[in-house]
């Protein structure tokens, strides 16, 4: 593939395949976006899963295990599919745990209460959904592919926080104002979680020119605010938003401004949690050095027998 061939598959909605020719710049780019995708799912791991001993009942504690189970496997997905891009899983760790590489900043705030586990569910996977669902069309293949499941087990992760909020809403006076407060500090850093306002964005314009991302950040953040307002009635909760309302006009809810500075200060590192989520990543990584070691030495064995075995298999020839 040339540089022409690979404009036209872009022109055609047709796939880029790990074997065709891309420019260094869309390989970049999309090495890029799949680590700091893997990278989110990794980290996303421990606010939920502070609470899985701490969950209320077996049933609970059984639901928010598959869950972080879920997202451990998103983030293998999508090492492997960096990987096909020449990307270094090795490497792409190492990026991540000094600094070098991010993560999404939603994942930098504590869960406080078992309610969070809800509201995560809710709208951090909700969020997640309006942003990866249009990935599953993403011009590059294995990218595009590993989406598809994801976001269909991300979907089952929005109903499961849903369903315990109405739960909980439907308890005691404390657990509906122990929703409410989880919903308060929650909202808006979800929606801070589509990236910088599309004046501001770095990267939108040559990903949505090579049809990497389908939706600009804005409209992305618009879509998902429309889609959560019922929501949040069929819940009983308020979204902490005086300015939210319906615009009938423009067909869509306007809403407040977004405290920019904050998204840049997590970013940045001086979010709540940032330190502890890498310094648990990186401590997981040092105490399981011993079990790559290990599975490289086996690896390795198995693989000194099927020479030999060939080998004696050539020589009975």
């Amino acid at each position: 593939m040339t540089q022409e061939q690979f404009e036209r598959t872009i022109d055609r909605d047709q796939r880029v395949e790990p074997r065709d020719w891309m420019p260094d710049a869309y390989r970049a780019t999309m090495i890029r976006q799949i680590a700091q995708h893997a990278h989110s799912e990794i980290i996303g791991m421990q606010p939920e899963g502070l609470w899985i001993t701490r969950a209320p009942s077996l049933r609970r504690r059984a639901i928010l295990l598959a869950k972080v189970q879920d997202e451990a496997g998103h983030g293998l997905y999508l090492y492997s599919a960096a990987e096909t891009l020449g990307a270094d899983r090795a490497e792409l760790t190492e990026k991540l745990i000094s600094g070098r590489q991010k993560y999404s900043s939603i994942f930098n705030y504590p869960t406080l209460t078992f309610a969070d586990v809800g509201v995560i569910g809710w709208l951090v996977d909700g969020a997640a959904i309006c942003n990866q669902v249009p990935l599953c069309r993403s011009s590059y293949g294995p990218y595009a592919r590993a989406m598809i499941r994801i976001c269909k087990e991300e979907s089952f992760h929005q109903r499961q926080g849903y369903e315990l909020l109405m739960t909980l809403m439907r308890g005691t006076p404390a657990q509906r104002e122990m929703v409410q407060d989880a919903v308060n500090r929650w909202w808006w850093p979800s929606l801070m979680m589509f990236g910088p306002p599309d004046a501001d964005s770095t990267h939108t314009e040559r990903s949505m020119a090579w049809k990497i991302k389908r939706h600009t950040n804005d409209e992305l953040r618009q879509r998902f605010v429309d889609m959560t307002v019922p929501q949040a009635d069929a819940l009983g909760v308020t979204l902490p938003d005086p300015e939210l309302r319906w615009n009938a006009e423009r067909g869509h809810h306007d809403f407040g401004p977004i405290d920019w500075s904050e998204l840049k200060r997590v970013i940045s590192g001086d979010g709540p949690c940032n330190a502890e989520r890498v310094a648990v990543r990186r401590a997981a990584h040092e105490d399981g050095a011993w079990v790559r070691e290990a599975a490289a030495a086996y690896a390795a064995k198995q693989a000194e027998r099927e020479r030999r075995r060939d080998g004696e298999g050539l020589a009975a020839v």
